[in-house]
């Protein structure tokens, strides 16, 4: 059963990422070396070894993609259509330019925004499919012009893949598909091999293992985030219907034991109804088992004297999930600081967020929202500046270069501008 605390007896510590297991870090050194050393060979070996499946090529064929569109019931297919259009939409707002400012005679600056070249999409697969997450990393890259999309995701036992996810890939232009998971996918992708190509970033959840080799890669290539075990925090008054406010927060612990659910009101009698109303929907979940491990473990219920201290203990926390379930939701809005995405009012649920509305769902986790952002059009670019300087603007500026250089002790880099003026004279 949830535990409910008052808020004199929570410490709200910002979550604090435990060290990953030794066995995890050693197991992905090894497999990032055999991919670096062996490509698709061991691609192949990995694949039949975690996915029981032996394959002869593990790029999806386009006669793969079509059956996959012919299997797909034609209501979903309208239904991600839909989601692919909101989130289109909403992305689109993020497309930045570049810019020139000319500050003084003869000095032209600017900002440059360019695409990456290829990235590469981890899409969990296997006992699980997620085409919402297909579309919520494929579109913002293609927003932002990437010049090639490949998404890796591992196999079935039959060696096929979720056909929602081919479909999803499809509606939001992926131009590669491959049939691989885990750490060998993300080495695959950041080091290439004869069949995948080397990509710019990588991007896309995964378990502690396709983490941990996000890690390890990580200056080869860009990564998005390291991904933590999901997580929700409802602040809610005594106005909030414990059944809504119990589904919402069941929404997230069925993602995983590890997931957390949190609670926070001035409300003892809400406090009581929504532990009363866990207990009651938990019996009908079908996975109730993980959900049940992830309230009993993480789940809390904390009790305060005032809203404004629930946010004082949100902000603390930085929540992955945010929902101000409050009468005037946006007055509070100002009151979030730490947050990775935020869902206002009473009609808000968080699964909105996640599969539909055009926000993206690919959040910080583990109290990241404090330092980082959801993934967005911005995470699939990069900047490049550009300075020029007329001769005469040099000379204007010679002094201070010069004066700086040589405070920092670097006489060649005062000399470059120096010997302009010797040669000049």
């Amino acid at each position: 059963m949830i535990k409910i605390i008052k808020a004199s007896d929570f410490d709200a510590i910002r979550p604090v990422r435990g060290e990953t297991p030794v066995e995890v870090v050693e197991s992905v050194r090894n497999i990032i070396k055999d991919i670096i050393e062996r490509g698709d060979a061991a691609v192949c070996e990995y694949t039949e070894r975690f996915d029981g499946c032996r394959l002869e090529s593990f790029e999806v064929s386009g006669a793969e993609i079509d059956a996959a569109m012919d299997m797909v019931e034609p209501v979903f297919l309208a239904v991600m259509e839909r989601a692919a259009e909101n989130i289109e939409e909403f992305h689109r707002s993020q497309i930045r330019q570049g810019y020139t400012i000319t500050p003084g005679d003869g000095i032209v600056m600017g900002q440059r925004i360019l695409p990456i070249s290829c990235a590469g999409l981890y899409i969990p697969g296997g006992t699980a499919a997620y085409p919402s997450t297909v579309l919520m990393n494929c579109i913002p890259a293609k927003l932002a012009g990437v010049g090639q999309i490949i998404l890796a995701t591992p196999p079935k036992a039959d060696g096929s893949i979720d056909a929602g996810i081919l479909v999803a890939a499809k509606i939001a232009g992926a131009d590669k598909i491959y049939k691989m998971g885990g750490a060998q996918a993300i080495a695959a992708m950041a080091y290439g091999t004869a069949s995948v190509p080397r990509v710019d970033k990588i991007t896309g959840p995964g378990n502690a293992y396709v983490a941990e080799a996000k890690r390890q890669v990580f200056g080869v290539v860009g990564i998005d985030m390291i991904a933590g075990p999901s997580d929700i925090l409802v602040i809610a008054d005594d106005k909030a219907d414990p059944s809504h406010v119990a589904a919402d927060m069941l929404s997230q612990c069925e993602h995983g034991e590890d997931s957390s659910a949190i609670l926070i009101t001035d409300s003892v009698d809400l406090a009581s109804s929504v532990s009363a109303e866990i207990e009651k929907q938990l019996m009908f979940l079908p996975r109730e088992e993980i959900a049940r491990a992830s309230i009993d473990e993480q789940g809390k219920i904390i009790i305060v004297d005032s809203i404004d201290k629930a946010f004082e203990i949100s902000n603390e926390l930085a929540p992955e999930h945010l929902e101000i379930f409050l009468d005037e939701p946006f007055s509070y809005l100002d009151k979030v600081t730490n947050a990775g995405s935020v869902f206002l009012g009473r009609n808000t649920p968080e699964a909105v967020g996640d599969y539909y509305a055009g926000p993206n769902h690919t959040i910080p986790t583990y109290g990241t929202a404090w330092f980082s952002s959801p993934l967005s059009v911005d995470d699939f670019i990069k900047k490049s500046s550009f300075t020029y300087y007329t001769k005469e603007a040099l000379e204007k500026a010679s002094s201070d270069i010069i004066a700086f250089a040589q405070n920092e002790s670097f006489e060649a880099h005062a000399n470059s501008v120096a010997i302009r003026h010797r040669s000049e004279d």
